[in-house]
């Protein structure tokens, strides 16, 4: 491959990686056709896109970002594919996903909410991490629970103390 090639091919990585606020760094070696075939259906249907590149064009692509990537790129030996999404956990539930039928998915670091997470075994931390979205209704959500026990608490009072009005007017003197 000559020299502008691989120039271009930096910059098309650059931009697919710069268009994804979400990295996930996966190991896809060992996987037969049918499996990938399997792992890019069920990334089409979760709006993840999945790209196989070369360890030395991604770090270069990586080193362009306004992002220091460098924790990541201990990780960056072997086979290496990109998971990009624009929900933080999508990736990470995909992959325990595939696992029910395959264990050859592994992954292998991860760039998600500003931090960086390495290792196979922060998986279950990664689809434990809440989207933007939940935490916003969450937040709705506990705001909204004092104010509804108030509205209740003062439902419930006007209907006993009618109530203690309607027995005593109904008592004969």
């Amino acid at each position: 491959m000559r020299k502008e090639e691989k120039s271009q091919l930096i910059e098309s990585i650059g931009a697919e990686i710069s268009n994804y606020p979400y990295l996930y760094f996966v190991d896809m070696n060992g996987l037969n056709s049918v499996d990938t075939a399997k792992l890019r259906k069920m990334c089409f249907r979760n709006n993840v896109k999945l790209l196989v590149v070369k360890n030395t064009l991604l770090k270069k692509a990586l080193e362009k970002s306004d992002i220091d990537y460098s924790d990541i790129f201990p990780t960056l030996k072997g086979s290496t594919s990109i998971m990009l999404s624009n929900v933080n956990n999508a990736p990470a539930k995909l992959i325990k996903s595939f696992r029910a039928n395959s264990d050859k998915l592994i992954l292998k670091s991860a760039y998600v909410e500003e931090g960086f997470y390495i290792g196979d075994a922060v998986l279950d931390e990664l689809i434990s991490i809440k989207s933007k979205n939940e935490l916003i209704a969450d937040i709705v959500a506990a705001l909204q629970s004092p104010v509804k026990n108030v509205i209740g608490a003062l439902q419930s009072g006007a209907n006993t103390l009618s109530g203690v009005i309607k027995t005593l007017s109904e008592k004969p003197e």
